[in-house]
């Protein structure tokens, strides 16, 4: 049986494959990374989304990302959460767990190498009540269930934040300050933060501050990508931080 399972895998996805080829004919669409006529991704800018996972500093917050927000990973995530292209979820969802495995992996090195292992918590992000119901879904809580991972819902938006696109630094942090709260006591809870793009920090220090305030120990971050400071943000969702 065992034996025999390798070459009924390679059956079914060759299976897939067609069934996926005749409906791309049928139903005709573009990659959202590069636009060229395929299904969902093309095997470039699916290749793109193959990223290992770096270290950077928001703050004192270490953020965990996969990718470089840029480019192909740009378009893809910005036609993911704003076009409706939940098609790239399964290569940003790969993504977005080995970020979140070296963030746990960090903060607790003798722990188990699995993504929520060591008793620690993830806890994503509450998309506005606008981007919600704009888009009827949280784009970071989707990439966790297909990353086979489980976010605990620790935090709810409160007051208005402006679209943060054109903002500097300082702005994005006056925004957002003050715009989660924690849903009940986090006493005790290690927790990492989990995104899916970081710019300035702003999001994930605001949800840092709010977890602090219940009581919570914010171990580390980990988003699908990070823009670079040294070069301008291209490709923005009005939800990037």
């Amino acid at each position: 049986m065992i034996r025999g399972r390798p070459a009924g895998q390679a059956v079914r996805a060759a299976a897939r494959a067609a069934i996926l080829d005749a409906w791309a004919v049928l139903m005709p669409t573009e990659c959202s990374g590069c636009g060229r006529a395929d299904r969902a991704l093309c095997t470039a800018c699916t290749g793109a989304l193959t990223g290992t996972p770096t270290a950077a500093f928001r703050e004192d917050l270490t953020v965990w990302s996969a990718l470089d927000y840029s480019d192909v990973v740009g378009r893809v995530l910005v036609a993911y959460k704003d076009g409706g292209r939940t098609d790239a979820a399964p290569a940003l969802a790969a993504a977005l767990r080995l970020a979140v495995a070296a963030a746990v992996r960090a903060a607790q090195p003798a722990a188990p190498a699995e993504p929520a292992g060591g008793g620690i918590l993830l806890v994503t992000v509450p998309s506005s009540r606008r981007a919600w119901r704009t888009r009827g879904f949280n784009p970071v809580d989707l990439l966790l269930r297909r990353a086979g991972l489980r976010a605990t819902a620790a935090l709810r938006p409160c007051g208005t934040v402006a679209d943060q696109v054109g903002l500097g630094r300082q702005q994005r942090l006056d925004n957002r300050n003050g715009s989660l709260r924690a849903t009940r006591s986090l006493v005790g809870s290690r927790i990492v933060l989990v995104d899916d793009i970081v710019t300035t920090g702003a999001t994930l220090l605001e949800a840092r501050r709010a977890i602090r305030q219940a009581g919570g120990d914010v171990v580390g971050a980990a988003t699908v990508a990070q823009t670079r400071r040294r070069h301008p943000d291209i490709y923005r969702s009005r939800e990037t931080d």
